[in-house]
């Protein structure tokens, strides 16, 4: 990643890029409101639309601003920045009830510029994993189109295969070295199998669904098997705490996956919630739980050193989790289903919290080394 002073990043000239999680953060707020409004349980703003947006709010407003932003920073570009500045304003129009069709548009030109970002990464690149984040984003178009016509819960297929595509090509990216000859190949093949999944739900028969999951399935098998972070769980420090972090979203993943496979189509409120929350709050939320220490740095320009404290909401996310699916949604224990929604809120409420607290924490140490006659100084995270 450039510095800060580099000509190629918006630094001293136009806004900082960490200005673009401000709006990520009110679609995160808004998001987890109209949780409890759909759970009916007590909410700062109780209103009955707001639950309607929630699924947009969290996989749009907020983790695809978080996505877009790192690929801006990324590309080095300021254009690039148009993207987390759509997708985050779609967010934002939607948490203050401006008309659906207002944020969904905002929406479509965010994703329409995130291509334009992919594209551009392609021809620095020409590899397969970005053109599989490219299948990865036409999901999300999709999904964003057909909000204007059908109800969320028909277009999860859609948003699960954006949010998988993007992070488990990331996740090949950073294994390449420890992958075989020809693997990206076969991630691009079952990137292919998983948009075809997709459109296969739009059938009226769960076969359409349950091939869905048997791809979904079928790509969680193969990426999580050669991520790094097997290796990793078994090192001190962040590589563990990062490498837990993947291996738990896989887990959550692959039951998402599972139950697409034996259900089909969710028809109970139970299926449903296991594999949407199993999806984006187990894999999705966990796996920028473990990427934050690694990413943030370059988006923010300040160190976000490792500290143990990390684990506790990773591990109250999962806890959560665990309480809310497999206690409330399977055996339908009604206080551990609530108990786990608000354990699983507290650990998306309290990553930030302490993120912003290391940041600010944060020791500088300035080490110096000689390039001819200049000094030039270095800083990094204690």
């Amino acid at each position: 990643m450039p510095s800060p002073g580099s000509p190629r990043t918006p630094g001293r000239r136009g806004l900082p890029p960490a200005l673009v999680l401000v709006p990520a953060g009110v679609s995160l707020l808004a998001g987890l409101d109209a949780a409890l409004v759909l759970a009916g349980l007590p909410s700062p703003v109780e209103q009955a639309e707001l639950g309607n947006r929630h699924g947009m709010l969290m996989v749009l407003g907020f983790l695809g601003t978080l996505i877009s932003l790192e690929r801006a920073v990324a590309l080095r570009r300021p254009w690039a920045y148009l993207a987390p500045g759509l997708l985050g304003a779609g967010g934002v129009a939607l948490a203050l009830g401006v008309r659906q069709q207002v944020g969904t548009v905002l929406f479509v030109d965010g994703l329409l510029a995130l291509l334009g970002v992919y594209a551009a990464l392609f021809a620095r690149q020409r590899d397969e994993a970005t053109a599989v984040e490219i299948l990865g984003v036409v999901a999300a178009l999709v999904a964003s189109v057909l909000w204007l016509r059908v109800a969320v819960y028909t277009l999860v297929p859609w948003l699960v295969a954006y949010i998988v595509l993007v992070i488990g090509a990331e996740r090949v990216e950073l294994a390449r070295l420890h992958r075989p000859k020809g693997s990206e190949r076969t991630l691009l093949a079952l990137g292919v199998v998983v948009i075809a999944g997709a459109a296969a739900t739009l059938a009226p028969t769960a076969w359409g669904d349950r091939a869905f999951g048997g791809s979904l399935l079928a790509l969680t098998a193969w990426t999580s098997l050669g991520d790094v972070a097997r290796r990793n769980v078994r090192r001190p420090g962040l590589p563990r705490f990062s490498g837990w972090a993947m291996l738990l979203g896989y887990a959550w993943l692959a039951a998402a996956a599972l139950t697409w496979v034996a259900q089909g189509r969710p028809g109970s409120v139970g299926t449903y919630d296991t594999v949407v929350h199993g999806v984006f709050l187990g894999f999705a939320m966990s796996m920028v739980m473990g990427h934050a220490p690694i990413i943030l740095p370059a988006v923010i320009r300040r160190p976000l050193p490792y500290h143990p404290v990390l684990w506790v909401p990773l591990l109250v996310l999962h806890a959560g989790l665990v309480l809310r699916v497999c206690a409330g949604d399977w055996f339908g224990v009604g206080w551990a289903w609530r108990l786990g929604i608000w354990l699983t809120l507290s650990a998306l409420l309290l990553l930030p919290v302490l993120g912003a607290a290391l940041v600010a924490t944060a020791r500088p140490v300035v080490s110096a080394r000689r390039t001819g006659r200049r000094t030039v100084v270095e800083r990094s995270a204690s």
